[in-house]
């Protein structure tokens, strides 16, 4: 019996999705993890004073190796995120770290993916489910 693939029909306007959520996954030297750590402890904290961005998390596997961040953000608060507060950070993140994929979930605007397009991002686009 043959399969047939899922094709799910385009909507003829695309509405982008209010919260845009975000899954990095970072390659980390273990040797360097304690300077990445004292860099991203900064990051966080220039982070958390923005009102637009409802989770930023790091987290880490038991050799310090792999790298996730899981951000959530309302979808007006994603470029701010990127040009002002990570942007100064940006440099010496990325001298301490691989980026090995970022997949994003939400319907971001062309300004939002001219941001993570840089990054390898794949798009995921809701078609069911919910938040609470």
């Amino acid at each position: 019996m043959a399969v047939q693939a899922f094709v799910m029909p385009l909507p003829e306007t695309t509405t982008m999705h209010p919260i845009i959520s975000c899954l990095f996954s970072l390659a980390v030297k273990p040797a360097q993890f304690a300077e990445f750590k004292a860099l991203i402890a900064t990051i966080v904290a220039a982070t958390r004073a923005e009102p637009g961005t409802r989770v930023y998390e790091y987290s880490v596997n038991e050799e310090l190796s792999t790298v996730h961040i899981l951000e959530r953000y309302n979808a007006d608060a994603v470029v701010s995120h990127v040009d002002s507060t990570f942007a100064p950070f940006g440099q010496r993140f990325l001298a301490l770290c691989t980026i090995t994929s970022l997949v994003v979930y939400g319907t971001p605007d062309a300004e939002i993916r001219k941001r993570l397009d840089p990054f390898g991002a794949v798009y995921m686009t809701p078609f069911d489910g919910f938040s609470r």
